[in-house]
């Protein structure tokens, strides 16, 4: 687009500050009001589809409602002839990925980047917003150095050539065991989200890696990531227990809200034990509730339901790896095409519920119901009220009442942006 272009006679567009799977962010003046803007611009060819529209459409209608000082805000949308775009605040270009380059930060440091993400995210949560797709480089600064998270509730097509695969894996290692697996998002995936951040901004590396999406995936799902201690045994420990916890496998071993996790980080000394349900934070009557979680199958729940619950789970990680990597993505960011090798049986856990629709709008999943702790990893207990058990390797007795013992499950970076955000 030619740089003397002045949509709907107010904002010029400068120079382009990125690229995404449908939309470019150019380096923008308001003309009325005489300061910088960030302007998102949807692509003709983009443009011409109703659905494209439509998304875009609701992107902006969704940030705009975010009105705090830790969401990067949205001055205005319009239309120029059929081009729909985006006016956001302006911001000087830096990243927490940026940051990240240069070596872990320091604990306190890093504590307060969590705690503005963690204040961002608790805003969208009781607006019914699901971020998805919360790295590094979906994590702004100002000019004084505070917390901007941008891309609420973006989708963007997974169309374009200009990425590589690392950049995919990028957003793949910021999924909840529970969304690679097909569950529908919730609170606790932003949150365990915060806590990969966080275990990467002190460490400098995150909690796993992999090759290929494959293996990344199975490492996430499976896997046991290294104790932040091994590599950091100075840091204090409180600020190491909240990332292990939202780092849990099982989501109900999480923290159940934002303000939860930010309140940790603060005191300590008043953490609450893991909740026996994961609670959104999310008012009933704002969203819709989805149909209640189905109990967890036993292992000899068959082969063949098992293979067709493989390829499910195949759709929806490659649904999830590429829809999360742009609804969530940040501006200047851009995505690949699906890999087509199929996710072998043997790399996932198949989940009973059906793959999330990756939509801006997609409302809060309900609290799963309790399910067993991964009995490779120590945990805080679950009282099942009812008997004398242990629940973490599938054992659950009876009697007069007793303690519980479940076990922690451990979870699972993208480029950087010039402008508005970074990347995928």
């Amino acid at each position: 687009m030619p740089k003397s272009v002045v949509l709907t006679g107010r904002y010029e567009l400068r120079e382009v500050l990125g690229r995404g799977g449908m939309a470019d962010v150019y380096d923008g003046w308001d003309q009325r009001l005489a300061r910088a803007v960030a302007v998102k611009v949807l692509r003709p060819e983009m443009a011409s589809e109703p659905q494209t529209r439509r998304r875009f459409e609701s992107e902006a209608r969704l940030a705009a409602t975010l009105n705090h000082p830790n969401v990067v805000a949205v001055h205005d949308s319009g239309d120029d002839h059929g081009t729909p775009y985006i006016v956001m605040e302006r911001l000087p270009g830096r990243t927490l990925l940026d940051d990240l380059l240069a070596g872990p930060l320091p604990a306190p440091r890093a504590r307060t980047i969590l705690t503005q993400t963690l204040d961002a995210l608790g805003a969208a949560h009781a607006a019914g917003i699901l971020h998805r797709d919360i790295k590094p480089g979906n994590i702004l600064f100002d000019a004084d150095g505070t917390v901007k998270v941008t891309d609420f509730g973006i989708a963007k097509r997974a169309d374009t050539d200009h990425t590589t695969v690392g950049e995919v894996l990028g957003t793949v290692a910021y999924l909840s065991p529970d969304r690679i697996t097909g569950k529908p998002a919730s609170v606790t995936d932003d949150l365990y989200a915060v806590g990969v951040v966080g275990y990467e901004a002190l460490a400098g590396h995150r909690p796993y890696t992999g090759d290929t999406i494959l293996s990344l995936a199975h490492a996430i799902v499976h896997g046991h990531h290294e104790p932040l201690t091994a590599g950091c045994p100075d840091l204090d420990p409180t600020l190491i227990a909240v990332i292990e916890r939202a780092l849990s496998r099982h989501p109900q071993q999480r923290f159940a809200t934002a303000a939860q996790m930010r309140n940790a980080l603060a005191n300590p000394r008043r953490m609450p034990p893991p909740p026996t349900r994961v609670v959104t934070s999310i008012p009933a009557a704002a969203v819709p509730l989805g149909p209640p979680a189905q109990p967890r199958r036993s292992p000899g729940a068959g082969v063949i339901i098992g293979a067709v619950a493989a390829v499910l789970v195949t759709i929806a990680l490659l649904a999830l790896a590429f829809a999360s990597q742009d609804e969530g993505s940040t501006i200047g960011s851009t995505s690949v095409p699906p890999p087509t090798a199929p996710i072998p049986s043997s790399y996932l856990t198949p989940a009973p519920a059906p793959p999330a629709t990756m939509i801006s709008s997609e409302p809060i999943a309900p609290a799963p119901e309790i399910v067993a702790p991964d009995d490779t990893a120590p945990g805080a207990g679950v009282d099942t009220g009812g008997g004398n058990g242990n629940q973490g390797g599938g054992n659950q007795g009876s009697g007069q009442g007793g303690p519980g013992n479940g076990g922690n499950g451990n979870g699972g970076n993208g480029g950087g942006g010039r402008g508005n955000g970074g990347g995928n």
